[in-house]
């Protein structure tokens, strides 16, 4: 068996579907295939290189003829169904906020510390999608000259949201344009022509919970707990793409210059810095690639060992689905995943 029997929970939704896409794409070698969501979804019909998959309700029996378990169907559904799917000898490489902070369940960027993966007892868990590309760009700097301090501001699409955002989005825009009265539902404010400083629920230290966890994440991805990070998660009416504009101190003063050749040969990366002719980063036209765009590097007057970058990436791919299969690739390119039900994998 030269081949993975992988499992997608939660198929038929934005990330599920790009699962499935990244993984032809890519050639992943796959024995089988299989899609799994709720029951509102059963009997669905998806395509997975040029045939016909029928979608079926995830339940308990469905991981038994299972290698790699890929979950994008919620935090609650995850929590319930991936110690199940390990059980039965899975490993589950899940994209929720279920593990991310488990101390025994590793979080992974590939770039950055593949090594975790080995530490898996089961479960594996992907990263919110705008840690993903902050680290991808931050992290090769940091391995040079430490950083002390992150001030990040995120500009997030709707897509992060789900295809009722992109939804919500398209029909809002034509209802302004057409001088309609617009009304909210997937978000608290009308998301079209505006922007909302507000991505999940508000904690008490009047953080979001998006903000929060780009601060705990960073340092356990890139086991850093030292490092001061603040951040500001704001919502737009982009519907692909994140983008953000990064403020990083350092142990020691660093050039523009070599933040750029750093990062040119950085993997993962694609630098795109030319201020003369307007090049940077935008969402519109890194949406569908696979890289984390960096631009606009630059001192930071108010610091000596200051820069500052705008960053941007494609939070379908890189900040989900890409990501995700970027890990079960490791594992198989690595021989730590055997094919075949021959992982024993605690429940």
């Amino acid at each position: 068996m030269n081949g993975y029997r992988v499992a997608i929970v939660g198929a038929t939704g934005m990330i599920g579907q790009e699962f499935a896409k990244v993984l032809e794409q890519r050639g992943f070698p796959l024995e089988s295939i299989q899609f799994f969501a709720s029951d509102r979804s059963t009997g669905k019909k998806l395509f997975f290189s040029h045939r016909e998959i029928e979608v079926k309700e995830t339940a308990v029996e469905s991981f038994k003829d299972v290698d790699i378990a890929l979950f994008s169907a919620g935090a609650d559904i995850s929590r319930h169904f991936s110690p199940i799917a390990a059980k039965a000898g899975a490993v589950v490489v899940d994209n929720s906020s279920a593990f991310r902070m488990d101390p025994g369940v590793p979080l992974v960027v590939p770039e950055i510390n593949p090594e975790d993966i080995r530490n898996h007892r089961g479960i594996i868990a992907n990263p919110n999608c705008s840690t993903i590309q902050m680290v991808v760009a931050l992290y090769p700097l940091h391995k040079v000259n430490q950083i002390k301090r992150i001030v990040v501001t995120t500009f997030q699409s709707v897509s992060g949201t789900g295809a009722a955002a992109v939804e919500e989005l398209t029909v809002q825009s034509r209802q302004v344009l057409d001088g309609q009265a617009v009304g909210p539902h997937v978000y608290p404010h009308q998301i079209a022509f505006n922007v909302l400083p507000e991505i999940d629920v508000f904690l008490d230290n009047a953080y979001t919970r998006e903000e929060w966890k780009m601060v705990e994440e960073t340092r356990k991805i890139m086991h850093a707990d030292s490092i001061d990070i603040s951040a500001t998660c704001v919502r737009v009416p982009v519907f692909t793409g994140h983008s953000e504009a990064v403020n990083v101190e350092f142990a020691e003063s660093m050039s523009p210059e070599e933040a750029r050749h750093i990062l040119a040969q950085a993997p993962g990366v694609k630098l795109m810095d030319d201020p003369a002719i307007s090049l940077y980063p935008l969402p519109w036209s890194v949406a569908g690639t696979d890289e984390v765009f960096v631009g606009r590097i630059r001192r930071d007057v108010s610091h000596p060992k200051g820069l500052v970058m705008w960053i941007a990436a494609d939070n379908l791919r890189k900040g989900a689905a890409l990501n995700t299969i970027q890990i079960a690739e490791e594992m198989v390119g690595r021989n730590w995943l055997r094919p075949g039900g021959k992982n024993e994998n605690p429940g």
